[in-house]
């Protein structure tokens, strides 16, 4: 299994901390966001990586390397000076990423999920961990039910997708039909959020996933990431 990790975002919520370096890169615990990933990811078995890239991109091959120091290759995408979204960052990277099912994370979360207890290919077209809402956002995204899919609306509790999934290629396959013109549809390479796209497919009962009732969160600005690191840091 291939895995891409999202870190082309601008990091505006997070400056001034964002202003020199990019929010996957800021330290927590001693090491930069993303290297969690990277050493969980490497532990799984993973040996490529795709790392796409925006803001300030030239920092992460020099901060990274190769990938070597944890038995990975990294390939880095770069998408230009504007970030291509979630949705347009994956249409993206799937030259790199090929035809087979592969794990994404949003590299601005931590988490201490173990990616070994993710499904190697996901039931339908997408696998999502959900997490307890966080206080900023209590209002949650999606709704799991007792057979494990995934849906969009429903009586029961939502829970915070973590920005963790597995996903299949197919889930791409008619974005355009989904999104139409919203955004950045009509730019090349194309620029849309994933979203529409999950919940065009939890419409179709194509997406389960699990709730992580662990340690998570989206660092989101400065004073989460002063929280993580001294939680980390004690």
């Amino acid at each position: 299994m291939k895995a891409l990790i999202f870190a082309a975002g601008l990091g505006e919520r997070m400056r001034p901390l964002t202003e020199h370096t990019p929010k996957p890169l800021l330290a927590a615990g001693g090491k930069p966001l993303i290297a969690w990933h990277l050493e969980k990811l490497a532990a799984l078995g993973v040996r490529e990586v795709v790392v796409n890239t925006s803001w300030l991109a030239r920092q992460f091959p020099a901060t990274l390397g190769d990938g070597s120091r944890w038995s990975l290759r990294l390939h880095f995408v770069h998408e230009g000076d504007t970030p291509l979204e979630t949705g347009g960052g994956m249409l993206n990277a799937l030259p790199v990423l090929g035809d087979a099912p592969f794990l994404a994370v949003n590299g601005d979360i931590w988490c201490d999920f173990d990616f070994a207890r993710l499904p190697a290919e996901p039931e339908g077209e997408a696998h999502l961990l959900l997490a307890d809402n966080p206080e900023h956002h209590p209002e949650g995204d999606f709704i799991l039910d007792a057979d494990g899919r995934v849906h969009d609306a429903g009586a029961a509790p939502r829970l915070t997708f973590a920005g963790i999934g597995v996903y299949r290629p197919s889930l791409l396959a008619g974005w355009r039909q989904v999104v139409g013109d919203a955004g950045g549809a009509d730019a090349t390479p194309p620029r849309f959020k994933l979203a529409p796209l999950l919940r065009a497919a939890m419409a179709r009962g194509a997406v389960h996933g699990q709730h992580h009732r662990g340690r998570w969160t989206d660092v989101g600005t400065p004073q989460r990431l002063q929280a993580l690191d001294a939680a980390l840091s004690g």
